[in-house]
């Protein structure tokens, strides 16, 4: 008998349970990786020994189908056959945390992995981002560079040992190795791992260099001078606490975040900050309620903290701002930092930290990569298509037979060395998946996106069609796809800035929406970006123009500048944007009235809603513009900026009374479509609902409505999940 068996098969320890669970049946045979699936050939009792194995799983490990066929051939004893290459349907394994086992054997004295720092198996370590080529074998990985001792090959040949035929295991004796260099390159001796956690707690910025990418780390208390020297604004660092209890004694958790803070992909999780560690975490996050955790993921970190005395350290990529993550060795003294702990061995391919935030029971990314990468969803349709994003948060997207997969998160795609990466990262993806024909590339619509080089550039190699796809009809057709939806939605898709189908700037709208079309039937009041760009990252241009159209005197400016700014207001571009609006009501508040980050004033907004009473009455009325629906925000704007809110509590309750108002008035719009279209659904998507109270506030009224609310699971709310609408629309297009 031939069993054929598709799925997660790969770098997870399979053959080798295939082979324990043969050999314990009293089976002939053999188990073979041909790098499009794995094939079992059994002498007898295929369907037993298939119960068998269903029970055997490691934890990693998923058979999607099972195909049994039989087959004449001579078999002998059971063995492993060696990979050979095929049509590459395999699912490739992700990056995972170090597990339990690997955990002891590190911490174990008499263990000759004892305190080493790349201790993993067949179950556990770096995957994907060491991974060159498929199938998944040593010499397709960077630790072809790392030729295994004879202790190492005698794990890796035993069928008893869990290591046996682990790809990238290694030991103090073959394995790569690190070295602790000083601000200028130079080897630092004795042993790295203590002086480099000597200098952190004495105030150094140090660099450590992981399985697919570089940490810069600092203690909490330097969260300010790393801010200065690496230009970050108020930006939110994640941190890495040393284990679970001591991650409680800083952050409350429910079971489902806890579960992912402790899942094997390790994620950084969005956690509420305990009120009692407000001052301690201030400057790591600014202005925020909550705080970015992870707990150590490989025995590199276990081996910091073995010998860190501080409950926890500041973590977040080696990044220049607005380039990629270093992954060199040469590149990483240019950020010039005091330490740089730095190991031997190659990555191929970066992978920043996953971020997730539970939102009303949902897991929402808004960074889907490392752990989560290159996990496929169901797709629309089964072309071959590659979406490239839009401007941030970009990721891009592959299809192969029927299923989409992402790329890692790429990031802000303005300068030259991200759109590279982005290149970069849909090419190997697409090597890995051994798709080689493409038959359109979706793209924004935007005409300055910078995301359409690469998508020009991929048109060009596979002599295939570019398709446009409008911002927000791609955001509805992501959360489709997340959520397996094949027919229309009601969507409301919520954001800062998107390129509107009119020439004007989106970003608060309500439709209806199907893989092939879609009908904006609502959208928000718009409102003049004075300047342009520089309106999003000043929020003060926002409530200016508000004023300037109520003929309120501007508060935010004078003299000269309240008169440019009037004769700017009637050529400004106009954006009916939530994001807009929400900026405009966090700078009204003075709880931030300067960008720094993407998002920055909503998100800062987000802790007043929690905490607010919304008891204040505001006005919300409805203008009809043709076939849509427009919620005025600038009046309700304008009864804002009349309250003066002078308190921390007046502010809360203004906030969220605004808020809830607004955000439950177009909701119900929404569910009146819903069921004027006979439709069960309501759907919330785009940057926006990454806020908790305002998700909350969307299912509620959703739900007391009747109808179903849909949000994100798997595919990121915002702009990460972009690729995989473009991919979902240019691909109902091919038919």
């Amino acid at each position: 008998m031939k069993i054929t068996v598709y799925g997660v098969v790969q770098g997870v320890g399979f053959r080798p349970t295939v082979f324990r669970v043969a050999k314990a049946m009293g089976l002939k045979g053999y188990v073979l990786n041909n790098g499009s699936n794995v094939e079992i050939h059994l002498d007898r009792d295929a369907e037993e020994f298939l119960e068998h194995l269903r029970r055997a799983l490691p934890a990693l490990a998923r058979i999607d189908r099972a195909d049994i066929e039989d087959a004449d051939e001579e078999l002998g004893e059971f063995s492993i056959a060696q990979s050979t290459d095929g049509k590459r349907v395999s699912l490739i394994p992700t990056d995972t945390a170090i597990c339990h086992q690997c955990v002891d054997d590190f911490r174990s004295k008499g263990n000759r992995r004892h305190l080493f720092p790349f201790t993993n198996c067949t179950e556990c370590g770096a995957r994907f981002t060491v991974i060159a080529d498929v199938p998944f074998d040593r010499a397709r990985t960077s630790m072809s560079d790392f030729p295994t001792c004879p202790s190492c090959h005698a794990e890796y040949s035993s069928p008893e040992d869990r290591r046996f035929h682990a790809q990238t295991l290694s030991c103090p004796a073959c394995g790569p190795v690190y070295t602790l260099y000083d601000n200028e390159g130079t080897p630092v001796l004795g042993e790295p791992f203590p002086e480099f956690a000597k200098r952190i707690e004495d105030g150094a910025v140090g660099l450590l260099k992981g399985w697919g990418g570089m940490h810069i780390v600092c203690t909490f208390a330097n969260a300010s001078r790393l801010r200065k020297v690496y230009r970050r604004g108020d930006k939110p660092y994640a941190v890495m606490i040393r284990d679970l209890a001591t991650a409680r004694k800083y952050a409350a958790m429910d079971e489902q975040e806890l579960e992912l803070l402790t899942s094997p992909q390790r994620p950084i999780v969005l956690l509420r900050k305990r009120p009692e560690r407000l001052d301690d975490l201030e400057d790591v996050s600014p202005g925020l309620g909550n705080i970015g955790v992870m707990l150590p993921y490989s025995a590199a970190h276990l081996l910091l903290f073995e010998h860190l005395r501080a409950d926890g350290v500041i973590m977040t990529s080696a990044n220049p701002p607005g380039e990629p993550m270093v992954t060199e060795n040469e590149k990483a003294f240019d950020l010039g930092l005091d330490v740089y702990l730095l190991h031997n061995r190659r990555i191929i391919h970066r992978c920043d930290d996953s971020v997730v935030k539970v939102n009303s029971g949902l897991a929402n990314f808004t960074r889907r990569s490392r752990g989560f990468v290159p996990v496929p969803v169901k797709a629309n349709h089964k072309r071959s298509v590659i979406g490239v994003g839009a401007q941030w948060d970009v990721t891009g997207s592959v299809t192969r037979n029927g299923e989409m997969f992402l790329t890692q998160y790429v990031g802000e795609s303005q300068q030259h060395p991200t759109l590279q990466y982005l290149d970069d990262a849909i090419h190997h993806l697409a090597r890995l998946l051994g798709v080689n024909e493409v038959e359109a590339i979706g793209l924004d619509k935007h005409p300055r996106y910078s995301t359409r080089i690469v998508a020009r550039r991929l048109a060009k190699e596979f002599g295939c069609p570019m398709v446009e796809t409008q911002h927000y009809h791609a955001h509805a057709a992501a959360l489709k796809i997340d959520r397996g939806i094949a027919g229309p939605l009601v969507c409301l898709t919520w954001d800062g800035t998107g390129y509107g189908d009119d020439g004007t700037s989106w970003g608060g709208e309500s439709m209806v929406a199907d893989f092939s079309g879609y009908e904006r039937f609502g959208t928000l009041q718009g409102i003049p970006l004075l300047g342009g760009d520089r309106a999003v990252t000043d929020p003060r241009r926002v409530v200016t123009a508000v004023q300037l159209m109520t003929d309120q005197e501007p508060t935010m400016v004078s003299g000269d500048e309240a008169d440019l700014y009037a004769k700017m207001l009637p050529k400004s571009v106009r954006a009916s944007s939530m994001g807009r609006v929400l900026d405009a009501v966090s700078c009204t508040l003075g709880i931030c009235c300067k960008r720094t980050y993407e998002g920055e004033p909503a998100i800062k907004l987000e802790r007043w809603l929690e905490a607010g009473r919304p008891e204040i009455r505001f006005d919300l009325r409805f203008d009809r513009e043709g076939k849509t629906e427009v919620a005025q925000t600038v009046p309700m704007l304008s009864q804002l900026m009349e309250l003066g809110a002078d308190s921390d509590s007046a502010k809360a309750d203004a906030a969220a009374s605004f808020v809830r108002t607004l955000v439950c008035g177009v909701t119900e719009r929404a569910c009146d479509r819903a069921n004027a279209e006979g439709l069960g659904q309501v759907g919330l998507t785009g940057g926006v609902s990454f806020s908790g109270p305002i998700t909350r506030w969307v299912k509620e009224t959703v739900e007391r409505r009747g109808l179903e609310f849909v949000g994100h699971r798997n595919v990121s709310n915002g702009d990460g999940g972009i690729s995989t609408g473009q991919n979902a629309i240019a691909g109902a297009g091919l038919g």
